[in-house]
């Protein structure tokens, strides 16, 4: 059986580690080399790292930071924020990270998937997708509607419509990151996350919502995600990833213990 990945998530804005809910009232954690080096010695599997402004400020990801996580830990981490081109893809991944994550950019050009997958194989290439619930079953069967530029805009797209879309572009991984659940600890959003889980035939990540280690044990269970992001439970101290993956563990969930 595959064991389930838990990754910690560090938003950045400007070179120091963010946490908001909702993506609204961001407050200040801490530099993100300190903190990848605190969670890859803790026992992650993989770390993602965002630079949550950049595509909103039209600014290049801050690759030197790409460069410094990478020289301080030995795990894969991916990055995202910054993206607009192949080219940008590259910067990253000569820089250190082992996957990019597309998100508003894949959007305004799906392309750039197919493109990314040519050049540097499926498994480089992660969809973000920030889905909201909406009324509009219309446009939007599934009930879940993609947004960009952190919830800035809605895009009319259905949120499994577009999994499986970028799934057959290319894309080797989607992580699903509900805004309604985003920052409020309350758990994930496993309907929305079962739907693209079940739909798509790539992996999974449930994102958005973990307050306690059964939350992510439900995204395993009930939504089928492959792995599971953390970030405010463990950046506030609440829980270790020792003591989560151990909950896991118990739970009978097959995890990696790096203990």
């Amino acid at each position: 059986m595959l064991t389930k990945r838990v990754i910690p998530c560090l938003d950045v804005i400007r070179r120091r580690v963010t946490k908001g809910v909702k993506f609204q009232n961001n407050v200040d954690l801490g530099d993100p080399v300190e903190m990848a080096v605190r969670y890859s010695d803790g026992g992650c599997d993989e770390l993602v790292v965002y630079d949550i402004t950049a595509s909103a400020e039209h600014r290049p990801i801050d690759i030197e930071m790409v460069r410094d996580v990478a020289r301080a830990i030995r795990i894969p981490f991916a990055v995202g924020g910054g993206l607009a081109t192949v080219s940008d893809m590259s910067r990253v991944l000569l820089a250190g990270a082992e996957k990019v994550s597309v998100n508003s950019l894949a959007v305004r050009n799906p392309e750039v998937i197919s493109e990314g997958a040519r050049a540097f194989g499926a498994q480089c290439i992660v969809l973000g997708m920030d889905p909201v619930a909406t009324a509009d079953t219309a446009r939007c069967p599934s009930g879940y509607e993609v947004t960009t530029r952190g919830f800035r805009e809605r895009t009319g797209l259905d949120a499994v419509v577009w999994a499986r879309r970028a799934e057959q572009l290319g894309a080797g991984e989607i992580v699903v990151n509900s805004v309604d659940a985003d920052g409020t600890r309350a758990g994930f959003e496993l309907t929305v996350t079962r739907l693209i889980a079940e739909a798509v035939r790539i992996p999974v990540v449930a994102s958005g919502g973990a307050g306690r280690p059964e939350h992510l044990r439900d995204a395993f269970r009930l939504a089928h995600a492959d792995a599971a992001i953390v970030a405010g439970m463990i950046h506030t101290g609440d829980y270790t990833l020792r003591q989560i993956k151990d909950a896991l563990h118990a739970d009978g969930v097959p995890v990696r213990l790096h203990w």
